[in-house]
């Protein structure tokens, strides 16, 4: 029997330093007009040397134990959804493990693209279905820039580094969030249109080699808009109809911040009106896998989600990954 499932604690964290639109066209052929009129993006939050995608996930997954007033040792597992991990070994959950000073947790990445957080969702549901006293860490994080090109203008400009996190377990708690459903797919077919290749066991490296363009995010912009508007929207529609739900049953739609005009194009197929639609797009860009947890996190801050209301969140990512979530906050 499929136990009810709740997120307990919302958290975030940006690194602290930011590039403007401006600081990019001090490097790259570009402006602060041309950005954001294609994306909607002003700026975006970098990491220094030395700080990964650990470090964020870790001050995100502080934050979101304390909004749930639970404590490290509460914890049974920790996942994170990410393709800018660490290293490929140790995976970046058991890194943060041990960073928050605890250990003997289920510990284990995923990785799913920009869809990262809600394929997390997913995965957590069915840990607390058999599990008898599982308080989850899940956390959508990535450091974006490490696999940027910032010689390529089509695509430096969106992305941002951030991390998100929430504590999921079988029992509610104050200003808590009943996950109602989650629904999520997948295209393996259409896999080459947004790709971060290099290095992976189909294009290997070989020592002293130059690092190639393959290591850095390519993207066949068009046709993963397209795409993206295409599957989103339909992901959503499904999972509002296995509900009994419909548009005007939404209060809130959290769309992934890919850019502003993935976000207007599937609000109006959704038929959502602009003030329905969260958007926080324009002062982290891009950030993949963190991107709807730090887009709820700043929701709840703002005053944008309030108690009794549903909200709908929907994703899409490289692979192709998408997917969607119903929430109703408590």
């Amino acid at each position: 029997m499929t136990k009810q499932c709740y997120l307990r604690g919302f958290g975030s964290f940006a690194p602290p330093k930011v590039l403007t639109n401006d600081d990019l066209a001090t490097f790259v052929e570009t402006s602060d007009e041309w950005i954001k009129t294609r994306t909607g993006i002003e700026q975006r939050h970098i990491v220094d040397p030395g700080q990964c995608t650990s470090d964020l996930v870790t001050e995100a997954a502080k934050a979101a134990l304390n909004d749930a007033s639970l404590a490290v040792a509460d914890l049974t597992h920790i996942l994170v959804a990410t393709f800018t991990p660490d290293a490929y070994c140790p995976n970046t959950a058991c890194v943060v493990e041990d960073k928050l000073g605890t250990k003997g947790l289920m510990a284990m990445d995923m990785s799913a693209a920009c869809s990262g957080f809600v394929y997390g969702l997913q995965v957590a549901r069915g840990l607390v279905s058999i599990s008898d006293n599982a308080t989850i860490l899940l956390s959508g994080a990535e450091t974006m820039s490490s696999r940027t090109n910032w010689k390529d203008r089509n695509t430096c400009v969106l992305f941002g580094d951030a991390a998100g996190a929430v504590v999921i377990s079988p029992t509610p708690g104050p200003n808590c969030a009943e996950l109602i459903d989650v629904e999520v797919s997948s295209d393996g077919a259409l896999r080459d249109l947004l790709t971060v290749t290099g290095g992976g066991s189909s294009m290997p490296y070989t020592l002293d080699q130059p690092v190639p363009a393959e290591h850095f995010v390519m993207m066949q912009g068009r046709e993963v808009f397209k795409h993206a508007v295409r599957s989103m929207t339909s992901v959503c529609e499904t999972l509002l109809e296995r509900n009994g739900l419909t548009n005007a049953d939404i209060d809130l739609l959290i769309p992934h911040q890919a850019n502003m005009r993935i976000i207007d194009a599937v609000g109006k197929k959704l038929d959502m009106p602009e003030g329905k639609v969260f958007v926080n797009l324009q002062k982290y860009g891009n950030t993949s896998a963190a991107s709807i947890p730090l887009a709820l996190a700043d929701a709840r801050a703002q005053g944008a989600i309030k108690p009794g209301m549903t909200v709908l969140l929907t994703t899409f990512g490289g692979g192709f990954t998408w997917g969607s979530a119903l929430l109703k906050f408590l």
